[in-house]
């Protein structure tokens, strides 16, 4: 027979509780420290033509995957800069560090009106527990025959709006919910824009900042009478419960706060080391990146090469997508 421990799940509980709390703080120091660093390399980097599309050329896989070739020529050709903030710590506020903002600068292109497109990443708490990243949708106003989101933007910010409207985040009953599902199943998946991001909403269910302060209000309440060794009871969350979390059918982008977290926490800080590691790509001799002939054979798009598009050197370039609607060829990295 074990041998019972002294030990409960409960102060198990608190101590990964207090891991986390100091993980945030290192955050919110961090941003803090940084932020003059950033700022000063802002300032030298405007002065760096193509500075941004090169920085992407050589972005990771957990955001590479998501770029097709239509979206890397309107990097490579458009994009001026790139901006991450932490909008709940701005101007001294004591907000949640996670939360996260993200600019793109744009000059006139022949795809969309829009010169800046922000997106804003709130940290929330549900009130069944959970915890991560939700945002709401942002219109891209796409020139006409120009949306490479296929209408999922548009839909997605419609149902938005109209559950905004009705006063129920999670409704199912409006016809914009409907008309979204509906579309998503005639792709079936097809759609690999990066520009869908924008509409993306959350990998579970949208949280409104009043059920985040009620939701952490009781988190709150209930980890102090843990350690006061009260026991507490943790609400169960029942299957019905479940289902209604659960917006996957009417997510336009599956990984958006993988998306998100990837370009603040590694294509951010480590940018000047993505646009070295391009310039070296770049002045590789006698190296060339072909497509194989069955590729070639097969009558497919030609591959988007970023360094052509920002007057890049011919040599050591690197295909981004085979195609609109297959996987990217990762790029050669030192």
């Amino acid at each position: 027979m074990a041998e019972e421990s002294p030990i409960s799940y409960e102060d198990l509980a608190n101590i990964e509780e207090d891991f986390e709390e100091v993980d945030t703080e290192i955050v919110r120091q961090q941003y803090a420290l940084s932020a003059p660093l950033y700022a000063t390399r802002s300032t030298t980097v405007s002065q760096i033509p193509n500075f941004w599309p090169l920085v992407l050329e050589q972005a990771p896989p957990e955001l590479d995957s998501f770029i097709s070739a239509s979206d890397s020529q309107i990097f490579g050709e458009s994009l001026l800069s790139l901006n991450v903030t932490r909008p709940e710590l701005e101007n001294g506020a004591a907000g949640h560090p996670r939360s996260l903002k993200i600019d793109f600068t744009f000059k006139p292109n022949d795809f969309f009106e829009d010169t800046e497109l922000s997106k804003t990443f709130s940290y929330r708490r549900a009130k069944d527990g959970w915890t991560g990243l939700v945002s709401e949708p942002v219109k891209i106003h796409w020139k006409k025959g120009k949306d490479l989101s296929e209408g999922l933007n548009d839909n997605a910010v419609a149902l938005f709006d109209a559950r905004k409207k009705a006063g129920n985040m999670l409704a199912r009953d409006v016809p914009e919910y409907k008309k979204l599902q509906e579309k998503l199943e005639s792709l079936n998946g097809a759609n690999t824009s990066f520009f869908t991001f924008f509409g993306w909403v959350s990998g579970r269910r949208y949280v409104t900042a009043e059920e985040h302060e009620a939701a952490t209000k009781e988190h709150a309440a209930r980890r102090e009478k843990r350690k006061a060794g009260e026991k507490v009871e943790v609400p169960e969350v029942s299957e019905e419960d479940e289902e209604a979390a659960d917006d996957s059918e009417v997510e336009v982008h599956e990984a958006g706060e993988q998306v998100a977290v990837t370009i603040a926490e590694d294509l951010w800080p480590n940018a000047i080391k993505f646009f070295t590691q391009a310039q070296e790509l770049g002045e590789m001799s006698d190296v060339d990146f072909e497509e194989d002939d069955e590729d070639e054979e097969s009558g497919e798009d030609e591959p988007v090469d970023i360094r052509a598009l920002v007057g890049g050197k011919d040599k050591g370039k690197a295909a981004k997508r085979l195609s609109d609607g297959g996987p990217p060829a990762k790029k050669q990295k030192k």
